[in-house]
């Protein structure tokens, strides 16, 4: 039975909509993934209370942790003495790797995905992950085109067309040609999680490239 993608946090929606729902491999850069899946996490607390952004840098609320086991480990991470918070853009490059690898681990272990691992030309190890239920990326895509086709009038439904944009996924997921992939690129200013994911983004295209889970996913760039 297809798990109804509204129960889905922000990081793993984003990652549903990424992957190739035949191949179970990226459909943008992976490390561009990573901090895209770290700034949505990012996103998920702030949505849910649990931390609070103001001019780029976060701060912990002190509510409870939450009951999802992926976000607890993320806001652990985010605890901090400094007064004025951490850096959005410097901790999802720091901590993109990490959470993106953490996220990805926690949807296999909740049946989501399914991990198959080959080699490269019989030699070099790769994974991709695909869907247990082959109709929920199904559904997530089709959740995200009713909400791109209402202008996304909800918060969570920016969000993530925002973080879609920033990691270069708007032509992918995108419907309606190469406008409205610019409008999905309009959304990414008014985002800070967003803005901070394209900072990382555009600096690794303007830079060599950085090793990264990547090495065992094959993008579709690689």
């Amino acid at each position: 039975m297809t798990q109804p993608a509204p129960e889905l946090t922000l990081p793993e929606e984003l990652l549903l909509l990424a992957l190739h729902p035949l191949r179970g491999r990226p459909l943008c850069r992976a490390r561009s993934l990573e901090y895209g899946t770290a700034g949505a996490a990012l996103r998920e607390l702030e949505l849910q209370g649990r931390i609070t952004e103001e001019r780029g840098r976060v701060g912990v609320t002190g509510l409870p942790a939450p009951g999802d086991p992926f976000l607890g480990q993320v806001l652990d991470s985010l605890a901090t003495p400094r007064a004025h918070g951490l850096g959005a853009r410097g901790w999802v490059r720091q901590a993109g790797q990490y959470t993106g690898e953490l996220c990805l681990e926690h949807l296999v272990r909740r049946s989501v995905l399914r991990r198959e691992t080959g080699r490269l030309l019989g030699l070099l190890p790769f994974h991709r992950h695909l869907a247990e239920d082959p109709g929920l990326p199904l559904a997530v895509r089709d959740r995200f085109a009713a909400a791109q086709a209402a202008g996304f009038p909800e918060p969570r439904g920016r969000a993530l067309a925002a973080l879609v944009a920033a990691v270069g996924l708007a032509s992918e997921v995108g419907r309606g040609g190469l406008r409205a992939g610019w409008t999905l690129h309009g959304l990414i200013d008014d985002d800070w999680a967003a803005s901070a994911v394209h900072h990382n983004v555009r600096r690794d295209r303007s830079s060599p490239r950085v090793p990264s889970f990547a090495s065992n996913n094959t993008s579709s760039d690689d």
